[in-house]
């Protein structure tokens, strides 16, 4: 067995981290940008210096992303589908629409949100 460490390790809360993910601000302090060019995390936090390059999200805000907007647009697409009965094209592309936005909207608030839990619980060399 190993003594405490001589400094205490800061306790980091995991639902501040991760809602200040999902605003897209820095999981610590929650005012500097996360992201800068769409879905690229920044080297530092702009207010307090918070080293972010050791954040690895990979292809788990894809995931995320594909399994919400999936699972909210077949919903839709079934009840689009048999409550108003609208021309197929109409509804393909109705639908392709709103697949290809909510996507695009929500991929960055995904790759936050997982940047967030990956500090807070001290992931990948956080």
């Amino acid at each position: 067995m190993t003594d405490a460490p001589a400094q205490e390790i800061e306790t980091r809360e995991v639902k501040p981290a991760i809602l200040n993910g999902l605003r897209l601000k820095c999981p610590r302090c929650g005012k500097g940008k996360l992201l800068h060019s769409y879905v690229k995390v920044n080297d530092s936090c702009s207010n307090c210096g918070l080293d972010l390059t050791p954040q690895r999200a990979d292809d788990g805000p894809a995931y995320l992303t594909i399994l919400i907007v999936g699972h909210i647009l077949g919903f839709a697409l079934h009840i689009a589908f048999t409550q108003w009965r609208p021309e197929p094209l109409e509804l393909a592309l109705v639908m392709s629409v709103l697949a290809v936005g909510s996507a695009l909207a929500l991929l960055p608030r995904m790759k936050g949100l997982i940047v967030g839990y990956q500090w807070a619980k001290r992931m990948h060399g956080f």
